[in-house]
């Protein structure tokens, strides 16, 4: 097929220098793309570049999810006699999202303006120094910047790496996003898996922070040699302000945000939801925390390998509809374990919500360039941090049961609008 040249080791272009010596070739799909404008005196190499921004999405998950495993450690670690307190533990995730957020949404603009290639070394660089940092902070204070530092690097990642992917795969984009997002599933995974194993070993936090250095250290090398995309091709980028002008876009921007209400919801609570109110041990919520993340990044990698053959728009319509009803069975079914199944079976049908939001989006306005995905990524997250505490205001109210069930509000709402976008696509040919 025509879009699989976009994975061939490495891509020259079919025209004439602009010094006027000598031809390269360029693949028919990628005339007129982001790719078309490379130097003919350096070749890019799409399949691994590809690949590397995947491992990237690790790094990115390291950095969000290294605290929550350690929680109860950093407790006894950096307190006094009776430990942190709840609110000095929660003041520290959130300030790993505060650099996040920060992280996208300050570096969108310049990465439009420098290239990406600067900044997805600069988000890796940051996360390693955030490591190393954090696990040599002598107190409180040093642990909080840290963790600032972390979560800025693993925002700059998460501004870059889906234009990139983007930009290198234009014919594939929604497998593409699904495949990289599932990675962050992976990193989740391999971050609990690390740190149980450093906790069972007898280590500590700090342990912990350096076994896990060696991913952004890696990536660091391994991007250095190479080429890196144009994030918007000869037209030139369509503004963030021009974006906010059309009504597509701020639905779009609403989708995504119910898309990371959706999965946020169950991921953060889903441990506490297993132990308080369906009567299971700590560690069976552990487990059913990475079986979701497990589920997840079956459903991403599921929706990456079925590529084109998926409608976008009736694949998240169809996940939508099927997370409500797993998650209110999730809450309310008698069986404890029947209703822990459905729970971690909601990361399967939420696990496309986000990227394929990202790939509808991208198809729709190709020359958004690293600020509209900035502005996506932020709303995302923003969904993701208001979920969670929506389900704790809702349990407050009457219990967890109900307090997750409030979570299937966000694919509801979800459904009809992006039916609505599906109808706006057909209207304008798209």
């Amino acid at each position: 097929m025509q879009h699989n040249n976009i994975f061939t080791d490495s891509i020259t272009e079919t025209q004439r220098s602009p010094g006027g010596h000598g031809f390269f070739s360029v693949p028919r799909c990628l005339r007129g793309s982001p790719l078309a404008g490379l130097s003919p005196t350096r070749r890019l190499a799409p399949r691994l570049l590809t690949g590397l921004c995947y491992v990237a999405m690790m790094s990115l998950s390291i950095g969000l999810n290294l605290v929550p495993v350690f929680l109860t450690t950093l407790g006894a670690t950096y307190g006094d006699a009776g430990g942190l307190t709840q609110e000095q533990l929660g003041r520290l995730g959130a300030i790993t999202f505060a650099g996040l957020a920060f992280g996208i949404l300050a570096t969108g603009p310049l990465a439009d303006r420098w290239g990406p290639k600067p900044f997805a070394q600069l988000g890796n660089a940051l996360v390693g120094a955030g490591l190393v940092a954090a696990a040599f902070a002598p107190g409180y204070a040093a642990l909080g910047g840290a963790l600032l530092l972390l979560g800025f690097g693993a925002g700059v990642l998460d501004m870059v790496l889906s234009p990139i992917v983007a930009a290198l795969n234009p014919e594939r984009r929604g497998a593409a996003m699904n495949w990289l997002h599932s990675f962050y599933c992976v990193g989740a995974v391999v971050t609990v898996l690390a740190g149980t194993l450093v906790l069972r070993a007898g280590f500590g936090w700090r342990t912990g922070c350096l076994i896990l250095l060696p991913v952004p250290a890696g990536l660091l090398a391994a991007f250095a040699p190479l080429q890196f995309p144009a994030l918007t091709g000869e037209r030139g980028r369509t503004s963030v302000r021009g974006l906010l002008r059309r009504g597509w876009f701020w639905a779009a921007l609403a989708a995504i945000f119910l898309g990371g209400a959706t999965e946020a919801g169950m991921a953060q609570w889903l441990p506490a939801y297993a132990e308080t109110a369906l009567g299971y041990p700590a560690w069976i919520g552990g487990a059913a925390l990475l079986l979701f993340s497990l589920a997840m990044a079956a459903g991403r990698m599921g929706v990456g390998a079925a590529g084109a053959r998926l409608n976008p728009y009736k694949l998240m319509a169809w996940c939508c509809g099927l997370s409500v009803l797993l998650l209110l069975g999730g809450s309310f079914l008698p069986v404890p374990g029947l209703a822990l199944a459905v729970c971690i079976a909601t990361g399967i049908t939420g696990s496309c919500l986000w990227p394929t939001m990202l790939a509808v989006t991208a198809d729709r306005y190709p020359e958004g360039g690293a600020s509209m995905f900035g502005v996506l990524a932020a709303f995302g997250n923003a969904g993701g941090i208001v979920m969670p505490w929506v389900v704790g205001a809702a349990a407050d109210w009457r219990d967890l049961h109900w307090g997750l069930a409030a979570s299937a509000l966000a694919p509801a709402v979800m459904l009809p609008l992006v039916l609505a976008l599906r109808g706006s696509t057909r209207k304008a040919g798209g």
